[in-house]
Order: structure tokens, then C-alpha cells, then sequence
């Protein structure tokens, strides 16, 4: 089966033909970075314009790329929520315009689906998660630990209780001037930092559950450089990005060994735009040596927004008898 995923749920758009599932035929993805750096962070209209500036384009390059027409497609997959609405409707309007062009089928994906199925994704160092596993998923909106017992059968078992562990990185990454997407930034500052050298708060430490916080260490962060005469500089900003990046680490890491422990389970999937951070990439290795899970992690350029996981999340929705009509809205509260 040939699916086409169509991604622009916030920034990127995004369009990739997926084999069966798991082989990635094309992946073609549109960056807006630049045009936001300006701005600190993502404008919503302004996103939506890119889209609609881009998406033929992107469409017409994936299509080409993976060797086919689009005649050739079997199915039609776009992330209809969540996200920012403006650049969702741009995605689901376009798919549904195809769909009911080619007469192809069209199944909604939920964008948190797609990022849980990028570990299906055929890469050459992994084999897929087995079920029932867990996911740490975690990114610019979202942080969440999830119980996956097989495609579209999940439990919540845990969520951030304020900002995300992405928003955080990047919020953080403002204060300290660094630019957008501060996340980044503070990976690349983290490496020749001193994680000890700044001591900031791991949320909820005394608390026997797995929900998450981090605008706690944003306030704390806040606050020690407004009691500074000028912005840390040099050795000094990386050990502070050190500092925040393990303070947000070591909380991810400990909840998921918890919710594991808890659940009784063996493997452990992260994904999500934070799981391209090298430091917790490193953190979740370490653990999984310590406590003996298995761990996947997909490759860096499947973590980040793509269409890839659009399209093998909406070829499992499909696998499972799964259709949208043409009169598919935008829909925030689309099941995983």
C-alpha cells in the first residue's frame, strides 16, 4: 500500500509516500525557521501562509521522488489535529481536494499518532517496538508517557500539568538571547557545559506519580537572570544551558523508568521533536543499560515534524478499516 502523508500541523510542511507502512519512499520537508526567527518563535498567520505558498510544490516533489503519479497512490493520510488551526486547514483542505480528485481513500491522523508511529519506520540500525511497550512523548506542545498495547489501542498514563519539556527548552533558549528554536541551542551549548554548575529544580520530585511540570523551572531561570548585572557569556552560557537541559533530562528520564516499573514493561519507545536532543538521547541509553529495557529512539530527522509518521500512522488507521470523508474538519481531539 502506497500512502501519501500529508504534515502542517505548526511549521514545517511536510509530504512523504510510505510503502506498506514502513518503507519511505520520499520525504520531502519544508522548513520555516527563518521566516520565524525573527519573531522569538512561530506565528500562527504567518505559518499559514507559508503553507499555502508551499504545499503543491512539496506535494508535487514527493510524489516524483518516491517514482510515482499520483494516479498511483493508494490512500491519502493528513494530520487534522492538533495544532495551530490556521496551518491545519491548509493540509486537511489540500488532502481532501486530492482525495476526492484521485478518488483515493483519505483517513485523518492525529499528529501525536504520527510522531508514536515513527518508530515503525524502516531505518537500518533498529527493528520496531514490540507490544505492549511504552512511549515517552515529548516535544514543543506535549509531554506525555502513553501505554501502546497495538496500533490505535493506547492509554495516557502521565502529561505535563503546564508546559511542555520542548516549551521549556525554547522559552528558556529566548531568555538566554540564543534565538529560535532555543531547544537547539541549548543541546549544542550543553556539550561543553558543566551540568552541576547551575542548581535548578526538578519538578514534582516527592510526588509518587508520572506527570510532569516545567514552568517551575522557567520561573527559576527567570529569576536568576534578573538578579544578574549582564547575560551569562562564554564557558558561563554553557554550563547554564547545561544546567537546564540536564534539570529537564533527569525528569524525563526518571518518570519513564517509574511508569515502567509501574506498567511491568520491557521496552520503551521516545519520540517527539526533544527526542532529537542529544542529551537525552544519551540519558535514556544509559538508563536502558542500567535497568535493562529495550530502547528505541527513531533517527533525528524522523523525531522532528515529517510526513513519514503521517503516513504510517494513517496506513495502520487504514489496516484497521479506518476512512474520513470529504467532509473532514480540522479536530483537535482526534484518538491515537
Amino acid at each position: 500500500m502506497l500512502v501519501l502523508g500529508v504534515e502542517t500541523s505548526c511549521d514545517e510542511t511536510a509530504a512523504a509516500v510510505v510503502e506498506d507502512g514502513r518503507r519511505v519512499r520520499a520525504n520531502v520537508v519544508a522548513s520555516q525557521i527563518a521566516t520565524h526567527a525573527p519573531f522569538g518563535g512561530v506565528v500562527p498567520e504567518v505559518a499559514s501562509r507559508q503553507h499555502v505558498a508551499t504545499i503543491v510544490p512539496v506535494l508535487e516533489r514527493a510524489v516524483s521522488d518516491a517514482g510515482l503519479t499520483f494516479r498511483e497512490l493508494d490512500a491519502i493520510a493528513v494530520t487534522a489535529g492538533p495544532g495551530l488551526v490556521g496551518a491545519l486547514l491548509v493540509g486537511v483542505e489540500t488532502a481532501k481536494a486530492l482525495a476526492f480528485a484521485l478518488g483515493k481513500p483519505l483517513v485523518a491522523v492525529n499528529h501525536l499518532a504520527g510522531h508514536l508511529a515513527a518508530a515503525f519506520l524502516e531505518h537500518a540500525d533498529a527493528t520496531p517496538p514490540t507490544y505492549p511497550h511504552l512511549a515517552l512523548l515529548v516535544s514543543g506542545g506535549h509531554t506525555a508517557l502513553i501505554r501502546i498495547d497495538a496500533p490505535g489501542q493506547t492509554r495516557l498514563l502521565g502529561s505535563t500539568r503546564d508546559d511542555a519539556a520542548g516549551e521549556a527548552f525554547d522559552k528558556v533558549g529566548k531568555m538566554l538571547g540564543l534565538g529560535y528554536p532555543g531547544g537547539v541551542q541549548i543541546d549544542k551549548l550543553s556539550a561543553t557545559g558543566n551540568r552541576e554548575a547551575f542548581a535548578l529544580p526538578r519538578a514534582l520530585p516527592a510526588r509518587d506519580d508520572v506527570d510532569f511540570s516545567f514552568s517551575g523551572l522557567k520561573t527559576a531561570v527567570s529569576t536568576l537572570l534578573s538578579g544578574r548585572k549582564a547575560p551569562p557569556e562564554g564557558a558561563e552560557l554553557a554550563d547554564l544551558a547545561a544546567s537546564v537541559q540536564a534539570a529537564i533530562v533527569d525528569v524525563l528520564v526518571r518518570k519513564s523508568r517509574r511508569a515502567l516499573v509501574r506498567e511491568g514493561l520491557g521496552h520503551l519507545q521516545v519520540c517527539g521533536g526533544v527526542a532529537a536532543n542529544r542529551g537525552l538521547r544519551a540519558a535514556m541509553a544509559a538508563a536502558a543499560a542500567e535497568d535493562g529495557f529495550r530502547l528505541y529512539i527513531p533517527p533525528v530527522k524522523r523525531c522532528t515534524d515529517n510526513a513519514a509518521m503521517i503516513a504510517a500512522a494513517g496506513s495502520q488507521a487504514l489496516q484497521r478499516g479506518e476512512r474520513s470523508s470529504v467532509e473532514l474538519a480540522v479536530d483537535p481531539g482526534l484518538p491515537l
